[in-house]
């Protein structure tokens, strides 16, 4: 692989075969400010003489090499490949780890398919518009951040950033990559570990006919192998395990998988994990853990949503557990999955989110938009031992003054339940809540003594949490319960720039500061039906100054003062 390129690892390591080949670095780029480039013939080009960006990086980004802020309506990529005799012999897919928003795809001036939504992966094949020797590939995306029909997280409607809105992403925003397989190959996977049996049972799709084979081992030890005949589309193996290494906390102890179908073959691996609700405990592997859960958004100074490097997501991992933390709430935006695998690789805790802020949740035509993305998330991530859980929307406030069609709440929870009986889901994090298996709230009170006078009476059994939503709230007595949003405490590491927003008045010293993050935190970890916390944030994101440590990840005060008070035994705790 060429390690001159940018992010030349490979994107999808639970997926990984040997033939792939990396598409990222310096491509032609156009932009389409009247989106009128599919009526010229722009998918038909071969001659480019526009400017350069570099890929994977969005065109808003510094890395990009383009560097425009402003609103981007559509652009245009092109760049050429060549292949082999070889490589054109079997199955080739053209992938893409994610395009913001609405995308098309030409190989050789033809299309070779589109795909709308700015934060799952897709691929076509594109077998039969190849030719041996050089080809052709032209992407166009469309976006949209404005539109109430277009999940976009937290990118900016505005032409600045502001508040929690932060600069934009247009266009093709992680890898690109090409992946060349035997006619008869593996299509997908879904692993269902069993701790109590130490088996892993693995439902594989696969096109063409043949043997599938699984072996498992564990740091080059064989630990077990099962096979099956596949004539149809679904195959099943269930693996006996002769080593037990579970997955936990801290502890990432990942089996590696080989699988095998006809000359087909793919490295991946799993973790021996299970997650459960107990009454008010969250149990993994049937012990009782509290989650010490920071808020993370995923943003880089040059990069916006793309990390610089591979190394890049292995630090933020680093730093939030430096910090005293074990996962965090990946924040309205998808992340790629090269990062889910560093945090199932290190034992960290994630929620899996949708990025649905600016979206019309009053509309149920907005629908249509939303649940086919969401369910192309849940199949990519499925397999993530780090993932514990979904949430799918986040603060699901009124738009324009009209309610959220509790309906679309209820049957995007049902329908994430449905797909994945592995884990819980929680419908809505913060407020409105409609169907949920677990409770949470928002609380960004900066006063301890206040901030406990809302969750002590409910820990002791005397009354009720405070929560601001209430009157369109539907808690059920007994439902586990966390604040999964508090703190954001305002520390500026830049005083003169007057768009500075945080929660609250911030402290004046540092001092003042850990003092207020302690009395704040004690509240949640002395509460017997708590179990767990989100503190908002690890990193400052541009103008939201209230990060454990600046945007460009130097940390803002001693983060092992951090790191005592996180650590200190939970009530709730085993």
């Amino acid at each position: 692989m060429n390690h001159n390129i940018p992010r030349w690892e490979h994107p999808f390591p639970q997926m990984e075969r040997k033939e792939w080949c990396n598409l990222n670095g310096t491509w032609d780029f156009a932009f389409d400010f009247g989106r009128s480039g599919m009526e010229q013939g722009f998918g038909q080009k071969t001659e480019w003489n526009d400017q350069k960006i570099i890929v994977p990086f969005c065109p808003e980004s510094e890395l990009s090499g383009v560097h425009y802020t402003d609103f981007i309506p559509a652009v245009w990529y092109h760049r050429t490949f060549t292949l082999d005799a070889s490589q054109c012999a079997g199955k080739i897919y053209l992938h893409f780890g994610a395009v913001d928003y609405e995308c098309h795809v030409f190989v050789n001036g033809t299309e070779a398919g589109w795909h709308k939504g700015g934060y799952a992966s897709f691929a076509f094949e594109i077998s039969s518009l190849v030719k041996e020797g050089e080809n052709h590939l032209v992407v166009y995306a469309e976006d949209d951040t404005r539109s109430p029909m277009q999940p976009t997280g937290k990118q900016s409607d505005r032409y600045a950033s502001y508040g929690c809105s932060y600069t934009r992403t247009t266009g093709i925003w992680q890898t690109v990559w090409m992946e060349f397989v035997p006619v008869a190959h593996i299509v997908s996977t879904q692993y269902y570990p069993n701790i109590a049996d130490n088996t892993v049972t693995i439902k594989a799709v696969v096109s063409g006919e043949g043997t599938f084979t699984a072996e498992a081992s564990y740091e080059g030890s064989p630990c077990g192998t099962a096979s099956a005949k596949a004539a149809c589309v679904n195959v099943f193996v269930t693996v006996p395990l002769s080593e037990r290494h579970l997955w936990q906390p801290g502890e990432g102890n990942l089996y590696d998988l080989k699988l095998t179908f006809g000359d087909d073959e793919v490295k991946s691996y799993f973790g021996l994990r299970e997650v459960k609700l107990d009454g008010y405990r969250f149990l993994i592997n049937g012990v009782s853990v509290f989650q010490r859960l920071v808020l993370d958004q995923g943003f880089y100074p040059d990069g916006i949503y793309t990390a610089p490097s591979d190394e890049a997501l292995q630090n933020d991992i680093r730093l939030s557990m430096a910090a005293g933390f074990n996962g965090a709430r990946l924040h309205q935006k998808v992340f790629e999955p090269r990062f889910l695998y560093h945090c199932d690789r290190m034992g960290y805790l994630v929620w899996g989110e949708m990025a649905s802020w600016g979206f019309d949740i009053s509309d149920y035509s907005s629908y249509e938009a939303f649940l086919p993305e969401w369910m192309e998330v849940l199949a990519r991530d499925f397999n993530h031992p780090a993932i514990i859980g979904w949430c799918p929307f986040n603060e699901t406030w009124d738009y324009e003054g009209r309610r959220q069609k509790d309906g679309l709440i209820r049957n995007t929870y049902r329908a994430t339940k449905q797909y994945d009986t592995t884990r819980p889901c929680i419908d809505t994090s913060g407020n409105y809540h409609v169907e949920t298996d677990i409770y949470d709230v928002h609380d960004y009170q900066q006063n301890p003594e206040i901030f406990g006078q809302s969750f002590d009476a409910f820990g002791e059994g005397t009354g009720p949490f405070r929560d601001e939503h209430s009157a369109r709230q539907q808690y059920t007595p007994d439902l586990p319960m966390f604040v999964s949003e508090y703190g954001g405490i305002k520390w500026a590491t830049d005083t003169s720039d007057e768009k500075t927003w945080g929660y609250g008045d911030g402290p004046k010293t540092k001092e003042e500061f850990v003092e207020r993050y302690r009395g704040l935190t004690n509240v949640l970890l002395r509460n017997p039906k708590m179990f767990g916390f989100c503190y908002t944030q690890l990193t400052d994101v541009e103008q939201e100054q209230n990060g454990i440590y600046t945007y460009h990840r130097e940390p803002k005060m001693d983060v092992r003062a951090f790191y005592e008070i996180n650590t200190q035994k939970a009530a709730i705790e085993d």
